[in-house]
């Protein structure tokens, strides 16, 4: 069964388990719980590494999660070297880490899940146990789907933000972030925003570089020296773009409702609002990907793993956005 099959049924999502030691396991738990069977999805994983209270049920294949989700977690196995403690990593399960990201992503690839949901991965513990090459898990992503220019958005109901560059110090951000690199932002945005969201033309806001987006060119240069004519020579190309806009003045309540997305320059420039307007519900989807995957919105909290406080709440969003995402893009190709 094909993804883009537009017969086919959907299929459920795929939850990777992520850093064993970290919250991952029981946060997969408590989603399957509280949902029972209402986002169907299954877990790839050890069942060692899940509380010793779950309720897992283990399948042979992942269309077997439909029915099981509605009782229990789904437990596609996958075996680890090492059995694990809350908090405490080992690097032995480094690559299992890694391989259970890579069965992900070829189960959705087959169509045997309609979209990747992954749980967070510790990057240092993948580096020294196996070798990880990659800065992030989304730059994996890439890797394994074969693409050069992947985005990170971040999404919750009350706004959606793209940071330009990602994980960089703040000093190289100026070199990094260029004509090339905001054009590509701009076109894949646009794109999946319309294959996933239903958005034919979204409205696009461009925060600036610098302070008041450079007031004129008292406080910087970028926005008159590229930042405008790319941005109406895209306009003219039909994308409804918005700015260079002042970053401090276009996330407010009044300023949202003008547009469908933000990019922004850097990191802390997206990530500072979304997460003050909805710390625990935002959703990090990767856009540019041939794949649907989507992830909560933190990391694998090894301080608070095993003591059963986690919040599941970003895991639930991400796993509905995955869901509603796959369900819109049928319905693109059955149009």
């Amino acid at each position: 069964m094909s993804q883009t099959d537009p017969s086919a049924p959907i299929a459920p999502i795929a939850l990777s388990c992520g850093e064993p030691a970290g919250i991952g396991p029981e946060l997969a738990v408590k989603a399957a719980k509280l949902l029972t069977g209402d986002i169907p999805f299954f877990w790839i994983g050890d069942p060692r590494h899940l509380p010793q209270d779950a309720l897992y049920e283990e399948i042979s294949s992942p269309a077997e999660a439909l029915e099981v989700s509605r009782w229990a977690l789904p437990v596609l196995r996958h075996d680890f070297p090492e059995e694990v403690r809350p908090g405490k990593p080992s690097l032995e399960n480094a690559q299992s880490v890694i391989d259970v990201i890579r069965r992900a992503v070829a189960l959705v690839q087959s169509g045997e899940a309609s979209g990747l949901c992954t749980a967070p991965i510790n990057k240092k513990v993948l580096k020294d146990g196996a070798g990880y090459a990659f800065p992030g898990h989304t730059e994996f992503l890439a890797h394994l789907g074969g693409v050069e220019h992947e985005v990170m958005m971040l999404a919750c109901p009350e706004l959606r933000v793209v940071p330009v560059t990602i994980h960089i110090p703040l000093k190289d951000v100026p070199a990094q972030f260029n004509p090339e690199l905001l054009e590509a932002t701009i076109r894949v945005t646009a794109a999946d925003l319309e294959r996933y969201w239903g958005l034919s033309r979204p409205s696009i806001a461009i925060a600036g570089l610098n302070p008041h987006a450079g007031e004129g060119g008292a406080m910087g240069n970028e926005e008159l020296e590229w930042m405008i004519p790319l941005i109406e020579r895209l306009r003219k190309e039909g994308f409804d773009l918005i700015g260079p806009m002042p970053p401090d003045t276009m996330f407010h309540a009044r300023a949202r409702a003008n547009y469908d997305v933000a990019l922004c320059a850097y990191h802390d420039q997206a990530l500072i609002p979304i997460k003050t307007i909805d710390f625990s519900g935002g959703v990090n989807v990767t856009l540019g990907l041939p794949f649907i995957r989507t992830s909560p919105d933190h990391g694998t909290a090894f301080d608070i793993a095993g003591k059963g406080v986690a919040d599941p709440s970003s895991l639930i969003a991400s796993l509905r956005m995955a869901l509603d995402m796959a369900i819109a893009a049928a319905r693109k190709g059955r149009g």
